[in-house]
């Protein structure tokens, strides 16, 4: 920490001012009158006293020590973190829709509900989903809504199955947003080829399982080839299939979850199509569901009449009833409406085609000098071993942190939990050959380092603006604020 900036504390001065405000012009009680006694301050709060050029360097500064995918190659397995056009922005920000206020009258919003309703079609007939609803704040909150449709469904036809099976290889989103239904969970292990044993699917298959949990392509990058048998197994013990859309960067305009056999899908507006990604928010995570799901969605749903007018419809008895204010992050829909206008049906398709070529690209270039345990090809993201490595002494963790030393952020690591010493990488498509060329010459020259000087690669990073922090220290003991007397 001793090479960061002074902090804006440390340059505090006695009455040194940024802003004075204007006198009051209004009668007023003492603040006392209003605040209970218990809840006075008994002294005044230790605030820094600064310029107004003190408190901009010091953000400026600030944000220059982020990463982002605006500044560097992001390659984080499983999390899509593609570049962000800044149309998108614009479209977002544009006066008719920053002024909105969601209680207006529907007549007073046809502007916004039509966008709605016109990308409710575009990811319906993107993912294979006849019907979608866009409330859903996140992936996970997705899961959440299709695991509360799951239980209306099976209630509806007068059934309480208490069993979720999920893959060895699955997001860990999975088993909890299932357990918070009060689902019992399962796993179906994989088999040699990184995909789901179907004859170990059957055999935990019973009258008292609900649904699996999917994700296709899976968590190490492969397409699960054997998807309409599995989905008839399912069907035919009577449970549904959810897939986990995360991955459908690697589909896009090739292949469709409903068409596989899919009764709900979740997707995120924030990994897929181009919308913000991270620092807690927001996200959007829709779901698409299949036709005997259809009055079980979220309300209200938005629909369109004959004269092309549209409206809020609250009227579905069966409906497991909101899931969100409003109708979402209004806010992200209107990125991903633009994202997908932006590049239409022939782009949508080659997006899915690059962000596989990439991935291939650099899995290629990279399996001469790590394990890739599972498949000769991958879709859109591969999982690299560090098992030969560890021999060596040297981690997963530490190949990660030396990374940053080249300018690039981590892989995911330690995930799939299937795979020892495991680091997943997504290239996306928004990376030049370029990029990938750099980040995989950093990969290589970790790995021969590693060879030759392991000890070299236990202390990083040593050039980013804060070293290599204690983790497990960080995690139980955050410093969340400056001092003591704050």
């Amino acid at each position: 920490m001793d090479n960061i900036e002074p902090l804006i504390f440390e340059k505090s001065a006695p009455n040194r001012r940024c802003f004075i405000p204007p006198v009051c012009d209004v009668s007023e009680k003492p603040i006392t009158h209003f605040i209970p006694q218990k809840m006075q301050r008994k002294q005044k709060p230790n605030s820094p006293e600064v310029s107004e050029i003190d408190i901009v360097r010091h953000f400026t500064r600030l944000s220059q020590m982020n990463y982002c995918v605006d500044t560097n190659f992001y390659p984080l397995g499983s999390c899509t973190m593609k570049y962000n056009p800044k149309i998108n922005e614009d479209s977002a920000n544009l006066e008719g829709f920053t002024r909105l206020h969601p209680y207006q009258p529907t007549e007073q919003c046809q502007g916004i509900l039509k966008l709605l309703y016109d990308l409710e079609q575009m990811l319906a007939d993107i993912s294979g989903m006849p019907y979608i609803t866009l409330q859903p704040a996140a992936g996970a909150h997705g899961e959440l809504a299709g695991m509360l449709i799951i239980q209306a469904y099976m209630k509806g036809r007068g059934e309480t199955r208490s069993k979720i099976i999920v893959p060895d290889s699955a997001h860990g989103t999975n088993p909890a947003s299932a357990a918070l239904c009060g689902y019992y969970i399962e796993s179906v292990q994989s088999n040699p080829d990184g995909l789901i044993d179907t004859k170990k699917l059957k055999s935990l298959l019973s009258n008292d399982t609900a649904a699996l949990m999917i994700t296709n392509p899976n968590t190490l990058g492969l397409f699960e080839k054997d998807i309409l048998e599995t989905c008839k197994i399912v069907h035919d013990a009577g449970a549904l299939v959810y897939c986990d859309g995360a991955n459908m960067n690697a589909l896009l305009g090739i292949a469709r979850p409903g068409d596989m056999g899919v009764d709900i899908l979740h997707l995120n507006l924030h990994k897929t199509f181009s919308t913000p990604h991270g620092g807690g928010g927001p996200g959007a995570g829709p779901i698409g569901v299949s036709k005997a799901l259809e009055t079980f969605l979220p309300t209200p749903r938005i629909e369109k009449s004959t004269d092309n007018s549209y409206t809020l419809n609250y009227d579905y008895p069966s409906s497991i009833g909101k899931v969100r204010a409003f109708y979402g992050h209004v806010g992200i829909m209107i990125r991903a409406y633009t994202y997908l206008l932006l590049l239409g049906k022939n782009g949508i398709i080659k997006a899915g085609e690059n962000a596989v070529l990439n991935a291939n690209y650099l899995r290629n270039k990279l399996s001469k000098y790590y394990e890739i345990p599972y498949g000769k090809t991958c879709m859109h993201e591969f999982v690299i071993s560090a098992k030969k490595q560890r021999e060596k002494g040297v981690s997963a963790l530490d190949i990660a942190k030396k990374l940053l030393d080249y300018g690039f952020h981590a892989p995911t690591i330690y995930f799939p939990l299937i795979v020892e010493e495991a680091l997943m990488v997504e290239p996306t498509e928004t990376e030049s050959r370029e990029t990938l060329d750099a980040f995989a010459d950093a990969m290589i020259e970790i790995a021969n380092t590693i060879v030759n000087t392991p000890e070299a690669v236990h202390n990083a990073p040593q050039y980013t603006k804060i070293g290599r922090p204690d983790e497990v220290t960080a995690a139980r003991k955050p410093k969340l604020k400056w001092g003591n007397n704050c």
